[in-house]
């Protein structure tokens, strides 16, 4: 996410049918998990957003933390979080203020609105990468970003003429530039491990969620969807992200990933009878299209490479 940057996957030539078919439903899972999470967060009656974020990182980093023990060992765990250093942490405190965020805004906005802005973030990434590095743009990727920034500002429109909430919006662009940020930096570093990192930015944000709710106490209800909100949509989606996506072309992963922003809307739709705007719906339309047309392009232009790097696919929430 939700979230949430995109880890460097590097994809060995010597990975069996049947271990990239495992790959393909691991990804498509994690997104699958990620999509649940604006559904479960409308199903908690916690009045503070703080007391939630601090419950959902805490059941989060503890899932983590025991799925890469299983993984590495103690050993093994304990070096990903010395070896990540300076990009690591950068990427966790991304992180920590895009989840933090994912929570407040829902109280202000759809999540339909939330999700489709993070649709963009592969592209908003792109222009990050220019803007800061002058990494070379192609063409087809300079209109991909223009038809983004095109949707995003359809969304965002309806906070400026008051019709929705300008701070739901505003936290939707924040979530989208952390992540677009954190992306940029694992490009970079691709010493960055993707898992240990998240643990980390789930740990700052309980700890900051600690120091600002107004009580750390809920209900039994509330208990079971914080712990589905924290393991599985969180912990588990970024488990199987971990685990297939080293075995699958970057471009593939990125498809898979578009199932969290159409997917998610479409649950709480179903579920809670949540209908975004139209100019949510058309804006999101722009962006995915962008997105979708854009990977299509580099799964033409790279076919299972080598090195498949960065797999567009955003953090979760």
């Amino acid at each position: 996410m939700t979230d949430t940057a995109s880890s460097p996957i590097i994809v060995s030539s010597t990975v069996s049918q049947r271990e990239e078919r495992i790959g393909f439903l691991l990804v498509f899972l994690s997104a699958l998990m990620w999509s649940f999470g604006g559904t479960i967060a409308r199903f908690i009656a916690i009045g503070d957003s703080w007391t939630i974020i601090f419950w959902r990182s805490l059941w989060a980093a503890a899932f983590l933390v025991c799925f890469m023990i299983w993984r590495d060992g103690w050993r093994g765990t304990l070096r990903l979080f010395r070896d990540m250093g300076l990009p690591g942490l950068a990427v966790g405190a991304c992180f920590a203020t895009a989840s933090t965020a994912f929570i407040v805004a829902l109280a202000y906005t759809t999540v339909a609105n939330i999700l489709l802005m993070q649709a963009g973030v592969p592209l908003l990434a792109a222009l990050f990468a220019w803007i800061l590095f002058r990494e070379r743009v192609g063409v087809a990727t300079w209109l991909a970003i223009a038809a983004v920034i095109t949707g995003v500002a359809i969304m965002v429109s309806e906070s400026l003429d008051g019709t929705v909430s300008p701070i739901g919006d505003g936290l939707a662009l924040l979530i989208a530039l952390m992540f677009s940020i954190a992306t940029v930096i694992t490009r970079r570093f691709s010493s960055v491990r993707m898992t240990p990192a998240t643990c980390l930015g789930t740990i700052l944000a309980a700890g900051l969620a600690a120091s600002q709710a107004s009580t750390l106490r809920v209900s039994a209800s509330d208990m079971g969807f914080l712990f589905a909100f924290g393991v599985v949509n969180l912990g588990m989606g970024l488990a199987f992200f971990a685990t297939g996506a080293r075995l699958i072309p970057a471009a593939i992963a990125a498809l898979l990933g578009t199932f969290e922003p159409i997917l998610g809307p479409i649950w709480v739709w179903l579920i809670h009878a949540e209908v975004p705007s139209g100019r949510t719906i058309i804006g999101g339309a722009v962006v995915v299209t962008a997105l979708l047309i854009h990977i299509g392009f580099e799964f033409k232009r790279q076919t299972r490479p080598a090195r498949a790097g960065v797999t567009g696919m955003s953090l979760p929430n």
